[in-house]
Parts: structure tokens; sequence; C-alpha cells
């Protein structure tokens, strides 16, 4: 070792040659000098120029754009949703054994909701109960009231059954003085928010316009052949009776020209009560002897509970059935999803269409709603 070379605290072995200085600053090695513990290993300096450069040429691409985002507030927006824009992220708030009056604000649907670009819910006060809450908690500015990212469908269409003036009061029931918001069981009506949930997402997603106008153009061809093919094969429901929980498809009766008869709950929203429902027995059994025969069915929503349904059923002692069917679709994922649950409800009612010749007059007028909610 040269003494007049110092070395340094951590140094193993004597420096070299004053002179011969790295490019790094650091001291130089001869040709056949070993890598000592103090310097870099080489094969490792090329794996962090390795790195250096291929964070270079990351940092020269953009990252991919996320998707756009979509909250439903019930399975038949997020079906819709899906035919016109289907690489969107889906949020779906609700599912047809849920009653969508009645949600609890969750946290993971408060996250969901943050993330979304659009909300698709029905409004007419049908999300009162949950849907603000949301709104507040999430603090998203796109989905909140009057914004582009809120679409209510009960907004695009004429509703059936309005009570203005009407004021919801406790122990009232499920009234809306809008009117009644369950507008997707129309496909006329729904035809109708799918050409608005159509104008929407073109706005907000531009360079995907030209490809859902297709969308939607090609779903209304289908969807207007679809319609005249159920309306045809539906005319031996028109002028007959169904007694009814619930007005979650008034306007399916509307489309199809049946009565709702008799509605199973005392106010809108309410369970059915046994004195109620003994009052009801009472009343279908004065019906003249032709009038019950009319009836298609007892209904109820597969949300709904099906004893009272069933009671009044075993109570008339006739061959008239309890069909509870899905008050949405079943499988907002699955392909043709609002398709399949329109074909399952018709055929459930035409299925329960008793033998022999049907009403002799329809009912006078477009068929009663019922004017629960």
């Amino acid at each position: 070792m040269r003494t007049d070379d110092p070395q340094g605290p951590g140094d193993a072995r004597p420096g070299p040659p004053r002179g011969r200085q790295k490019a790094w600053g650091g001291p130089a090695l001869s040709g056949d000098d070993p890598p000592g513990p103090g310097d870099a290993h080489p094969q490792r300096w090329r794996g962090a120029l390795a790195l250096v450069a291929a964070l270079g040429l990351a940092a020269g691409f953009s990252a991919p754009a996320a998707a756009f985002t979509v909250f439903a507030c019930e399975p038949e927006w997020a079906a819709l949703t899906r035919v016109l824009l289907p690489q969107a992220r889906l949020h779906v708030a609700t599912h047809a054994r849920q009653d969508p009056h009645h949600i609890e604000a969750r946290p993971a649907l408060i996250a969901q909701l943050r993330s979304a670009d659009l909300a698709v819910c029905t409004g007419a006060g049908l999300e009162e109960g949950w849907l603000p809450m949301l709104q507040q908690r999430a603090g998203n500015p796109r989905v909140q009231e009057g914004a582009p990212g809120l679409l209510l469908a009960a907004e695009q269409v004429k509703l059936i059954d309005a009570r203005p003036g009407q004021l919801r009061q406790p122990f009232a029931g499920d009234i809306h003085p809008e009117g009644n918001p369950h507008v997707h069981a129309d496909p006329h009506r729904l035809l109708e928010v799918a050409r608005a949930l159509a104008r929407r997402l073109a706005q907000l997603e531009p360079a995907e316009a030209a490809a859902i106008d297709g969308r939607f153009n090609a779903f209304e061809r289908d969807w207007r052949r679809r319609i005249a093919d159920w309306e045809r094969r539906a005319a031996p429901l028109k002028g007959r009776a169904v007694v009814v929980q619930h007005a979650s498809f008034a306007y399916l009766w509307n489309w199809l020209g049946l009565r709702p008869l008799a509605d199973l709950e005392p106010k809108p929203g309410l369970a059915p009560s046994p004195g109620h429902l003994q009052s009801l027995l009472t009343t279908l059994r004065a019906q003249p002897s032709q009038a019950v025969p009319a009836v298609v069915a007892v209904v109820v929503a597969q949300h709904q509970d099906a004893r009272a349904g069933r009671w009044l059923v075993d109570q008339l002692g006739t061959a008239l059935p309890l069909l509870q069917l899905p008050a949405t679709v079943t499988d907002e994922a699955a392909a043709d999803a609002l398709g399949r649950w329109y074909e399952q409800l018709l055929q459930a009612l035409l299925s329960s269409v008793p033998p022999g010749p049907g009403p002799a007059s329809p009912a006078a007028g477009p068929a009663a709603s019922n004017p629960g909610r």
C-alpha cells in the first residue's frame, strides 16, 4: 500500500493512482482490478440503465383511458345501457328480488356512485329514500340534480296516475304525485327512454356518438318488430282482469288492455292486512258469476311476499292461478335481457287465460291502472 494514498473509512484496499477518476467522480479501477465492495458492479449499472430507458419509453405513451362508468339504479336501465354502450363499466344498485323503493345506502353503493360518469335512475320519487343520500355522500358533481351525468327515465315519458298536489305523508304508503314511476313495463315508453339515453351517452362520450346512434337505430327496428308481435299474441288478454299487489305492473296492464280488479295492498306499499284481505274476498265473491272467470290471475311481484295472494286464491276455491313475476330483468348482463323479460311476462299471462271465449266486451277506454304505486 502506498502511504501517500489516503484510505476512506470504508475502503478495504488501496486506492488507485491519483488522476484516474471514473466518469461519475469516484476512484477509477485499473484494467485488471476486480471491483471491490465499494464499487458498483458493471452488471448492476447495465440493469439500472435499462430501467431508466424503459421508464423513458413509458413516459412517451399515455395511460389507457378509464372505461366510461355508469351507475344504474335499477337493472332495466343497466340492461338498456349494455345495448347502447356495451363496453361501459356498469354498477347496478338493485336486483329483481329487491323493492327499489327501499334500498340501504351502503358504502359500496356510495363508492360506485362516486366513480360514475353517468347515473341512470327512474325518478318520480322511486329512489327518494336512498338516492339523495348516495349523491350527498358520494360527492360526485357529475351525477347531481341538474347535471348532464344524471338521467331520470320518468322525465323522458308521460306518466300515468299522476296526483298533482298530493303530499307524501307518514303511513300514506308509496304515493308518487308525479305519477307511477314503473315506466319500464311499457315497451313503448321503454323505447323513448332508450332514445333519450342514447342522446345522453353520445353527449358524454362524443367519440362513441356514431356507434351509439347505430346501436340505437338497430335496437329501435328490432324493438318495434317485437312490440307488434307481442301485441298480436296478447289479443286474448284484452278486456280481462287481474288481482294485483302494488302497481309495479300498471304500465303493463295499461299496454295489454288488462283491468286491475283489486289490490291486495290496503294502501300503496303497505303490506296486506287480514281485515283488508277479508273485505277483498267478500267483494270478489259478490261479483257476478261471469266476472271471476274473466280474471286471468292473482299477480304479485317476485320481490313481494306471496302469502296474501296464495291465501286469496285458496279462499276463492277456483282454478285462479297465482303468478309471481319479476318486476324487472333478472340478469341485466344477459344478452337480450329486456326482450326475454317481456317474453316471460307475456307467456305467463297467456298461459293463465281460462279456456273458452273471452269477456263479451272489453272495458270502455284504456284499461284502468292500479292507483297504488
